[in-house]
């Protein structure tokens, strides 16, 4: 369900409430604003208490910062390449 629809099953209550369709759209719109607002992606990330949100433009440069960091050279008792799975 979109934030929408969450607001007309959340608030039909509230919104049948209202006669005056008009004030009903405004207020509908209201809600729906402010659910966006709280669903942004920073907002979410700091009401969950996450460490860091990537702006999907840095994604590349976070992405290879992390290839990079990895060690390149194989431990010097590996006696091979690659995974035998047999």
């Amino acid at each position: 369900m979109g934030l929408e629809g969450a607001v007309k099953a959340g608030f039909k209550k509230e919104l049948a409430a209202i006669e005056d369709p008009q004030k009903r759209e405004e207020f509908y719109e209201s809600l729906v604003a402010q659910l966006y607002e709280i669903g942004k992606a920073i907002n979410m990330a700091a009401h969950l208490e996450i460490d860091a949100v990537i702006d999907p433009a840095d994604t590349r440069q976070w992405i290879m910062r992390g290839i990079k960091s990895a060690p390149t050279r194989q431990p010097a008792d590996a006696c091979h390449a690659f995974v035998n799975p047999w």
